[in-house]
Formats: structure tokens, sequence, C-alpha cells
């Protein structure tokens, strides 16, 4: 098969990056499962944007660079903050229809970090709406190839041809993807122009997480793999409040925004705690906040903490936050009533593949942009609801520097096929599951929101272990999802403990003891 462009994964920057270039070229997607399963459509808060006075342009730069603790890259910052009114109008035109009030102007929520409501939002659950909307206008252009429960393997480079290709190379060019049709149960390679990543992100490979099953840093791992450079791998960030429920997953996220309307934290016996760490309390930004129970949690010995928003308006409750109250009555709290059980859960990556301003990769022909890339506007923490904007922006900015080489490009036709010579069915997939498990325990006990020196290291000795074990399996079986999965979840944790060890000072979202200075 040959395209175009090639677009890994189906959320809102590779959707939003398939119109854009499907107004002038032939795109296909390729998603592993459904077109509608991605981290987008489980996001509730909305996207940040300067809408109106008194809020403007200086002060979101700001508190980007404020909560990134200035690693980020203040060109980025600014360029992406400015150019978020515009791709808002793009969202917009597509057909998103955002919250407004009853005089008609955008109802715009304020979440920690934050010194101005500028959240735009639609009740909950934006991200749900927004995927829904995008997935119609795909599936309506007649430019656009969509394969669902498609497995990207690897993303092609001349190491394929036989050369040998090494991180750093100036001149190492994709030239499209190994990809396995699940269903049919083949590998095909699709050969592409232009190559785009947008696989998001990896809290699967926590055992709890907000992410869905299918977040396991499968785009960061393969294009490590194919030598691409990845930055800022251990800033993970923790969302301080998801639905206390040890047998559901993903864990069901309690939004920002209810803090942002009022909600306080507070332990089971009733103190509440946040005031003790941080003068902003509730509104404090993300990190400090999930550090906060997490302390408040290995104090007490208590398994969650209690976030009450039982004197908040009830009508409020039910129409700004209809989806929050109707999942919470489900599993068994009314939350005019009582107070939400909640706990942290890993959430977002602020590294991930490196890319410049255009979201081009230190591969040729190769874009990263999402979740899964690491453009420099977070730094070492991510203010909250500026990761959809970064998705539109850098899916717009990735589209207008492709187009003005594409045409330069000669599709490779002397990619040999997938080579599955010496490989079989496994007799048990158990063992590939089970390592997957003993992963997300290793992660979640050793890697979390509070580091040690002692944890890391045995975390890399065991991740060490693992990783020869499943490429034992890998040289010998033939391709599968869950093997794909298990292989790049290994890589991800890998370089988030290398990344983990090399940081000496605790920043943003890592935060190791052995750093604290006495």
């Amino acid at each position: 098969m040959i395209f175009d462009y090639l677009v890994i994964g189906s959320g809102i920057a590779g959707l939003c990056f398939a119109l854009k270039a499907a107004e002038k070229s032939k795109v296909c997607i390729v998603t592993k499962k459904s077109i509608s399963e991605s981290n987008t459509y489980f996001a509730q808060g909305g996207i940040a944007s300067v809408i109106r006075f008194p809020d403007n342009f200086n002060k979101h730069i700001e508190d980007t660079i404020k909560i990134g603790c200035g690693l980020n890259r203040r060109e980025i910052v600014e360029m992406v903050i400015k150019q978020a009114p515009e791709r808002i109008n793009d969202l917009i035109n597509w057909g998103v229809c955002f919250d407004k009030d009853e005089k008609g102007n955008f109802d715009l929520n304020k979440e920690g970090g934050h010194s101005e409501p500028r959240v735009l939002h639609y009740k909950d659950k934006t991200g749900y709406y927004i995927q829904n909307v995008l997935t119609e206008r795909v599936k309506n252009n007649p430019n656009i190839t969509i394969l669902e429960y498609h497995f990207a393997i690897e993303v092609i480079t001349q190491h394929h041809l036989g050369y040998k290709v090494k991180r750093g190379m100036p001149d190492i060019e994709c030239y499209g993807a190994y990809v396995h049709d699940v269903l049919n149960n083949k590998i095909i390679k699709i050969l592409a122009k232009i190559t785009v990543i947008a696989t998001g992100g990896i809290g699967n490979i926590y055992y709890v997480t907000t992410n869905p099953e299918i977040a396991t840093g499968d785009g960061i791992a393969m294009c490590y793999r194919a030598k691409a450079e990845c930055a800022d791998m251990e800033f993970i960030q923790f969302h301080p409040t998801t639905l206390y429920n040890p047998v559901k997953r993903p864990a069901f996220l309690i939004s920002e925004a209810l803090r942002g309307a009022g909600a306080k934290l507070k332990t089971i016996d009733g103190y509440y705690f946040m005031k003790d760490y941080d003068s902003r309390e509730e509104l404090a930004p993300r990190d400090i906040v999930a550090r906060a129970i997490d302390s408040v949690l290995k104090k007490t010995g208590d398994e969650y903490v209690l976030l009450d928003a039982t004197h908040i308006d009830e009508r409020l409750i039910k129409s700004k936050f209809p989806n929050i109250f109707k999942e919470c009555l489900k599993a068994g709290y009314n939350i005019t009533k009582e107070p939400i059980p909640v706990v942290p859960a890993a959430h977002y990556i602020c590294g991930g593949i490196k890319t410049d301003e255009h979201g081009k990769t230190t591969i040729n022909n190769l874009y990263a942009i999402g979740e899964c890339a690491c453009t420099g506007l977070h730094g070492a923490n991510r203010l909250a609801s500026n990761s959809l904007l970064e998705a539109i922006v850098f899916a717009h900015n990735a589209f207008i520097h492709s187009i003005s080489y594409i045409d330069k490009i000669k599709i490779n036709y002397k990619i040999p096929d997938w080579n599955e010579e010496g490989t079989s069915f496994p007799k048990e997939m158990i063992i590939i599951k089970n390592y997957f498990k003993e992963l997300q325990m290793i992660m979640s006990n050793y890697v979390g929101i509070i580091r040690s020196n002692e944890r890391l290291n045995l975390s890399l000795n065991k991740v060490n272990e693992l990783y020869i074990k499943t490429e034992e399996i890998y040289k010998k079986t033939k391709i599968s999802p869950h093997l794909c999965e298990l292989r790049n979840a290994i890589n991800v944790a890998y370089l988030i403990i290398k990344f983990a060890l090399n940081r000496k000072e605790n920043i943003g979202l890592h935060y190791n003891i052995d750093n604290v200075k006495n």
C-alpha cells in the first residue's frame, strides 16, 4: 500500500493532521483498535486558550512556564499559545461546539495553575465530544483511508535495507511502517512519503491509570528503536483525583475543574490537608496535589482520600459535571450528598519523541505530534488542558511544514516484505500477559510519584530481565498485538527509568528522595 501520508494513531492530533493533509493528498490512518478509541476520548477538562480580557497571551505563557519549572522552550510556548485561537477556530469550523453561558459567551473553566479562566469545554466530556466530531469528519472524507485494528510494528528506515543506522546520524530516513492486520492476521508494509506518529501516551505501563489499555507507548518505542531522539521521559504526570475503584481499569478521572469549582480534599477522618502543602490549596499544580495525597496516604495508611463537593450548588454539579455525577452515582456515590473517594493515577507523559517547532523528529520524513511527542511546551510539568491545545497546534504545524517539500520525496520501492521465517505461534499467551502485569507493578511500586535511587536501580534491573526474556520470545514468535505492546512498554519503561536516574534535581514531576539536600 502506498500513500502520500501515513498517520499512526487516531486521537485529536492524528485526526486533525489527517483532515488538513486530505485537502491536498491521499492519507492513510492506522489505528490499533477502533478509530474512536484513544486518549482523547477520555479527556474531560478541555482546551486552554486565551479568549477574552482580562486574560492575555503573556499570562498564559507565564503560567505554562511556571508550571513547567522553566524547563520549557519559551519560543515553543509563545508559538503554541499565540496560535491557540486560530486552531480553536479550526475545531469550531469542523463542527465542535464548546459550552456557552446564558449571554452567549464561551463558558470558561479555571483549572490548577491557571491565573485566569481559559479552559473551553463541552460539559465534563470534552475529549469524547471532540473525538466523535472529528471521527465523523474523517470517515466522510474520500481522501482518507482508515485501517482499524491494524497494529504498527516498526517504522521503516534504511535499517530494513541492510544499512547500519545509529542514533544521531543526520541522514536517517523513514519510508513508512510495517503493520499487522490483526483481523486477517497478516503483516503488510505501508509506504509513504511522510509518516506521522500520533500514538498517544504510556499510562498503561502503570497499574493505576486514567489511560485506556491501548496507551502502551507504541510510537515512542518504535521511534526509539528506529534511532530517533527522545527527551524528558522522566516527567510522568499523575492526575491527583481519580475515583477509587481497585477493580476498574482505566481509573475514572475526576476532572480538575471540579476542584476549580470549589471541591476540597480531606482525609477520611475529615481533615482538610492541602493548606499544609501549598498556599493555592486545591488549585496548586497537579504534581504538588498528587504528592500531597501520596504523602497523606503513606502517613495514614488509608487507601484513598476524599474529594468533597457537597457544599457546591447541586444544580451547578449536575449541569457542569453531568458525567462525573452519573459515573460516581453508578459507583454508589451521590457527590451532592457525600464526598468522593479518590487516588492519584498515571495520567500523562510530558516527554517523548523529540521534535522541533514543526513536529519533525530527528529522522527525516518522520513527524511526531500529540502526547507521544516532546515539543518543549510542557517542560517539567504540564499545565492543565494544554495537551489538547498542543496536539492541534502541532498537527497544523507538521502539515504546513510537510507540504513545503513532500513533492520532492520519492517512494522507496526497494523495501522488503516483513520476514516471519523461523517463527511460530506461541503455545500459551499467559506468559506474555503475566510479564505485562509484572512490568505494571514494577513501574507503580518503584517509579511512581515519589522515587529513590534504590528503587530506580532495582526497577532497572527488573526491566532489563523482562527485556531479555521478551526479546527471546519475540525472535521466535509470530507477531501479535499483546507481544508488541509488551515489547513497546518495556522499551518505554527503560527510558523513563534511565532519564529518572540521570535527573539529579527534584523538579516538576520528578521527585527523588535522594535528591533532597539535607
